[in-house]
């Protein structure tokens, strides 16, 4: 028994906190002891320990359905070619006066905009309190604020490796929703639950290390960015449209992407949805952030495009594995946006080589069907079972005869 083990069953014990046994017929949960962390929870509660499990076959192997293996495998082959993969999240949300029921409409719970720190609302005491809750479970917040639409909040983790940055994701969903149930209001993930609002994203900043050197940064390089970082750069926008379906994993998704006027400069609500960088441009798929002198280990690039509501894991691994395909097949990046990409009209971008992103789920899962590289990523049963799922999602929306076709439809055909 590890140090780590003995920790986590003294503080069981000294909490008194029981396992719940569960019982599956085919897999075991492995219990990862280093996830181990404590719920916080009124001083008459009974304590409540969290960890995170990796899903094994009766025989020890590991399960090739566990998207936390996937992400483990990527990781792996980064490892072998001497890199360690951090991210940093910054997460979007909704605050809602109450969980919708019966087809009601969401109402956000204020008419605040960007960065409003009105003291004494909700969105402020909601953000202090879980703030506290995510620090208190030893995951670490570098911002909070309030978001550009009503009741829309923005709390960005601290950077970490993948795989931590993954589990730490999961533990913040789960934590908002806690924290709003004890505020009386309801937290949504959904990527965009307002038609009339800009949807939530989780944009990524992302760096690769060798031991304690970013080796995306070289500050002789065009905006300090190296070689290898710009390789990983075109490796992203290569195969941006094969993993738009892991990132963007909803029908819902693809309204946060296409859902604004195309002229109107930022009509995506900051989400982008052409495939090309740029250096501090907020309407580009990866961005380039302004370098800080005498800061080359914040060197980093941002991937726009995911949202909250993603398997982090699944997200994360495909995204490492189009960078490293850049770095191993020697991509080369092509020139940089340097214009607003959502206010260029359909030749201007067309004259600059900017293709768009797949513009609903299935055309995602189209591409992502003859994806070699996503297949080897996410390994054959999860690729495949994705697909049926996600296909599957896709008819049934495509059943549907929504609001807009009674409204625009029924009184006049």
């Amino acid at each position: 028994m590890d140090r780590q083990e003995e920790f986590v069953l003294h503080t069981l014990e000294e909490r008194n906190i029981r396992f719940v046994r569960l019982w599956f017929t085919d897999v075991l949960g492995y219990l990862d002891p280093s996830t181990f962390q404590l719920m916080p929870l009124g001083d008459d509660e009974a304590g409540v320990g969290k960890m995170f499990c990796d899903i094994l076959l009766p025989d020890g192997s590991p399960s090739h359905a566990d998207p936390r293996y996937v992400l483990k495998r990527a990781l792996a082959k980064a490892g072998r070619m001497g890199f360690t993969f951090y991210t940093h999240p910054e997460i979007e949300f909704f605050l809602l006066r109450e969980r919708p029921e019966g087809g009601a409409k969401p109402r956000p719970i204020d008419q605040g905009g960007y960065f409003d720190h009105t003291p004494h609302s909700i969105a402020h005491d909601f953000r202090k309190s879980a703030i506290t809750m995510l620090e208190t479970m030893g995951i670490s917040v570098e911002f909070s604020h309030h978001e550009g639409a009503p009741g829309q909040q923005e709390i960005d983790l601290r950077y970490a490796d993948a795989l931590s940055t993954a589990d730490n994701v999961m533990s913040f969903r789960l934590a908002m929703k806690e924290v709003a149930l004890e505020e009386g209001v309801y937290a949504t993930f959904m990527p965009k639950p307002f038609t009339e609002y800009p949807g939530s994203g989780m944009h990524t900043h992302m760096s690769l290390f060798e031991g304690d050197r970013n080796v995306f940064h070289d500050p002789g390089g065009e905006f300090q960015i190296s070689k290898v970082g710009r390789s990983f750069i075109a490796g992203l926008l290569t195969h941006a449209a094969e993993i738009t379906a892991v990132c963007n994993q909803w029908v819902n998704s693809y309204k946060r992407l296409w859902g604004g006027p195309e002229r109107i400069a930022g009509a995506g609500g900051e989400a982008p949805a052409y495939i090309c960088w740029g250096h501090n441009n907020r309407s580009a798929l990866v961005r380039v952030p302004m370098y800080k002198p005498k800061k080359g280990n914040a060197t980093r690039i941002e991937f726009r495009s995911l949202d909250p509501a993603c398997n982090p894991y699944l997200a994360f691994a495909v995204i490492l594995a189009a960078g490293l395909k850049g770095i191993e097949e020697d991509y080369e990046l092509p020139p940089g946006a340097e214009d607003d990409v959502w206010a260029l009209t359909p030749a201007e971008r067309r004259a600059l080589g900017i293709e768009p992103l797949p513009q609903s789920l299935s055309d995602a899962c189209n591409v992502m069907q003859s994806s070699e590289l996503v297949a080897e990523t996410l390994g054959e049963h999860v690729f495949d079972f994705f697909l049926r799922n996600k296909r599957e999602e896709w008819r049934d929306y495509r059943r549907q005869v929504t609001e807009f076709e009674l409204d625009r439809y029924l009184s006049s055909l």
